[in-house]
């Protein structure tokens, strides 16, 4: 595993934004687009900490949603046509807003698709095995080399902002991820290696696996998107993999409802808890994962619970 304090410094910067970004040199329309429209509220959060007071943050994807099947409205896709700069993820993750973003940046607004530009790593299901997979964010170390992007791509492309609080800004929540990064291993430290085995509604947490250690056992939907659906194969093979492999627990996204899950332990005839997590979208104010930082310590805490509960 890479150093959890390891962050791309300018050279890297160049590299990976020469990769992922198709930036014109003006934004649609007779001059530079205004404000920042962000696809994801995942990324939302982290654009805001980022941005601060220094320009308008509109946020597309609402609390406890879907980032595959999310849609806008007609005002919101004038926002993103009219942005001076888009933050999306990328990688096929926003499918429901995809052509939208593809249109803005076909007029010339700028855009930052963020997973392309973090060293994406494939995915290992059957389903999906040697695509990208998108869901970068659960490794906290790819969400610092995240938050430089974003900053330096708000610092050159939105009008008016202060450089240096941009960048002071990146650099302490770049502070933040490292005290996270250092808190959730020592928290999966509690797991023994032998014990970290991961089952879960669907492949959301393979850079979470990569990063501290767990092996993917398998999901319920054996695809990177919600979207698919699982057949009574697929059920019966991975209840056999988890009866085999001894898995103590289903992690289950806490906005989905946990059926599949539950059919699927039935079927692998072993007690077996389903344990929602955070994956793939925060909650409003009174949830338990408003922010990034609650969503991580969150999981963490409910993986460490669910696989060492006796």
């Amino acid at each position: 595993m890479s150093s959890p304090r390891t962050r791309p410094r300018t050279a890297a910067l160049a590299l990976a934004l020469a990769a992922a970004l198709g930036l014109s040199s003006c934004s649609a329309g007779d001059g530079p687009g205004e404000g920042i429209v962000v696809t994801t509220n995942i990324l939302g959060d982290l654009t805001r900490a980022v941005v601060g007071d220094q320009a308008e943050v509109t946020v597309l994807m609402k609390p406890d949603a879907d980032p595959h099947s999310f849609g806008v409205s007609a005002q919101e896709a004038a926002l993103i046509e009219g942005a001076a700069l888009v933050v999306h993820n990328g990688l096929g993750l926003e499918e429901g807003v995809a052509r939208n973003v593809a249109a803005a940046e076909e007029a010339g607004v700028p855009v930052l698709a963020v997973g392309e530009a973090v060293d994406p790593l494939p995915y290992t299901s059957d389903e999906s095995e040697g695509e990208p997979d998108p869901h970068f964010w659960t490794d906290p170390a790819r969400v610092a080399a995240a938050v430089d992007l974003i900053a330096e791509q708000v610092v050159e492309r939105v009008d008016g902002v202060d450089a240096e609080a941009v960048r002071a800004n990146a650099e302490a929540y770049g502070g933040e991820l490292a005290e996270l990064d250092e808190w959730m291993t020592a928290e999966f430290d509690a797991i023994p290696r032998e014990e970290r085995r991961l089952v879960t509604n669907h492949h959301v947490f393979g850079y979470l696996a990569d990063r501290y250690g767990f092996e993917v056992i398998g999901a319920v939907i054996p695809s990177g998107t919600t979207l698919a659906s699982p057949s009574a194969s697929d059920l019966q093979s991975l209840a056999e993999a988890v009866e085999a492999a001894g898995v103590r627990a289903v992690f289950a996204d806490s906005s989905q409802p946990d059926r599949l899950a539950t059919v699927m332990a039935e079927q692998a005839g072993v007690e077996i808890d389903v344990i929602p997590l955070y994956s793939e979208s925060l909650t409003g104010p009174d949830g338990g994962a408003p922010t990034y930082l609650d969503m991580m310590r969150a999981n963490t805490e409910a993986i460490v619970d669910g696989l060492t509960a006796p």
